[in-house]
């Protein structure tokens, strides 16, 4: 059978190449096509341990066993066209409990957080990453983002969703900025609206901190010295791999 492999941030250096065709016994697991990209692409004590692997744009585990055709998505941990809202209902935006958007444009900051106000709102939180002219101590020249677009879409909407029902909040918004972004640019935007204050504080945090560790955007920082795919914070220990101890199921 043969698989359609498409890496992402670090990975597409690992591999050399932007995705790969590849031949696999049938039956054969996520655990063995790890093992056989390690054994045909890395050098000798490469490792691509720490990732996360997608079937067909969702988080799969090493025994998930694969079929002719699937989209295998190579995810290194993530760091965190116009505009796609993943709410396709008609509703007018300040109607939507949910907003997602990922964007090769500028966000606009102050127009998403009118829209998403309303009356019965007692607190809007907003959480605007922005570009730093520096990191630890190497000046900034500009980044570029890049994502596995179909799959940060649907995580970011799980995500909204979540802290939607556990937070008890009205309204999240989340829009995420994809190519180049100069210093001073603000890379994603959320937007939290709330009866309560305390709600609308936690939720946002939970959203960041969660988003940074599991929607597959990658970030490559140029500076003034080099240029390098930013590390990641490590995923969830559910959905990291480590293809030495993959073994079919």
């Amino acid at each position: 059978m043969r698989v359609k492999v498409l890496p992402f941030g670090v990975s597409k250096d690992w591999l050399g190449v932007a995705a790969a065709i590849v031949e696999l016994p049938e039956g054969a697991s996520v655990g063995v096509l790890l093992q056989h990209l390690t054994a045909r692409f890395l050098d000798p004590g490469q490792t691509m341990r720490g990732i996360a692997v997608s079937v067909n744009a969702e988080y799969a585990t090493a025994g998930h066993v694969l079929r002719d055709g699937d989209e295998v998505g190579l995810l290194p941990p993530v760091s965190g066209g116009s505009a796609r809202m993943a709410d396709e209902s008609g509703e007018s935006p300040d109607s939507q409990p949910i907003v997602i958007a990922l964007t090769q444009e500028r966000i606009d900051t102050e127009k998403l957080l009118a829209e998403a106000k309303r009356g019965e709102d007692g607190a809007v939180v907003v959480f605007d990453g922005i570009v730093r002219n520096n990191t630890r101590g190497r000046q900034t020249l500009h980044l570029d983002y890049e994502a596995y677009e179909e799959m940060a879409e649907n995580q970011m909407r799980e995500l909204a969703e979540g802290a939607r029902n556990r937070f008890a909040v009205r309204h999240v918004t989340i829009v995420h900025r994809l190519g180049r972004l100069e210093v001073g640019e603000t890379s994603v935007l959320i937007v939290v609206a709330s009866a309560h204050r305390a709600a609308a504080f936690e939720a946002s945090r939970w959203v960041i901190d969660t988003l940074k560790k599991t929607v597959p955007i990658w970030k490559k920082e140029t500076f003034a010295d080099g240029v390098v795919w930013a590390d990641g914070e490590p995923f969830p220990a559910e959905l990291a791999l480590d293809p030495e101890d993959a073994h079919e199921q």
